[in-house]
């Protein structure tokens, strides 16, 4: 089985990588369509589950696994459990690519191909602009606070469901830096690299 999940910093073109990657493989591809899912297991308005997939259950200072306290949002706290539940429903269902959503920890038992993606924020900045009309109204000031908070947002989820630290080098098989680069004309190049670790780990 070929399981790819992509962390990804906010701008950093990681959403495009596992999309072109997925297209290279022929394998499926998740990303806003775990969102949706979650929203109908829990009977919730996607945009409320957008956020706290993103920005993680308020008021936590432990990972997931551990016994929740009187202050955690309960409601919150089924759109986490509801995500453990639907990631894996997804990597059992066969080949993917997952964009993040801490699917690298969720599926760690499933040992898929992990890559983190990031740039420098002048990078962020440009391909933010270029990618959203919304973003381009802001300023560069408004635009790196909002990277900034969409970024801690992820850190703070990932360190909920694992208690690991999100972006370190030692709990990916592939960190990609961007900056100054065309997505498109890389993907290749990781095409090729996870081909040969999926060979080397006897998946394929």
């Amino acid at each position: 089985m070929k399981i790819i999940t992509i962390s990804r910093e906010f701008g950093s073109g990681g959403r495009e990588m596992g999309k072109r990657l997925s297209d290279m493989l022929g394998i499926a591809y998740y990303d806003t369509e775990i969102i949706t899912e979650i929203a109908k297991q829990t009977n919730l308005d996607e945009n409320y589950v957008s956020t706290i997939s993103e920005k993680g259950v308020p008021s936590f200072n432990f990972h997931f696994g551990h016994t929740f306290g009187a202050t955690i949002n309960r409601t919150a706290m089924d759109v986490v459990i509801a995500q453990h539940k639907v990631i894996k429903e997804i990597a059992q269902k066969g080949d993917c690519v997952i964009v993040g959503r801490c699917a690298d920890k969720i599926l760690k038992d499933f040992e898929p191909f992990r890559i983190f993606v990031h740039a420098d924020m002048d990078y962020k900045l440009a391909r933010c602009r270029e990618r959203s009309p919304e973003d381009a109204k802001l300023d560069d000031k408004q635009m790196i606070k909002k990277i900034k908070a969409v970024d801690n947002g992820r850190k703070k989820m990932h360190e909920f469901c694992s208690g690991g630290e999100w972006g370190d080098m030692k709990d990916y098989d592939l960190c990609i830096n961007t900056t100054g680069l065309v997505i498109k004309d890389i993907v290749p190049s990781v095409y090729n690299y996870l081909i040969s670790w999926f060979q080397c780990k006897n998946h394929i």
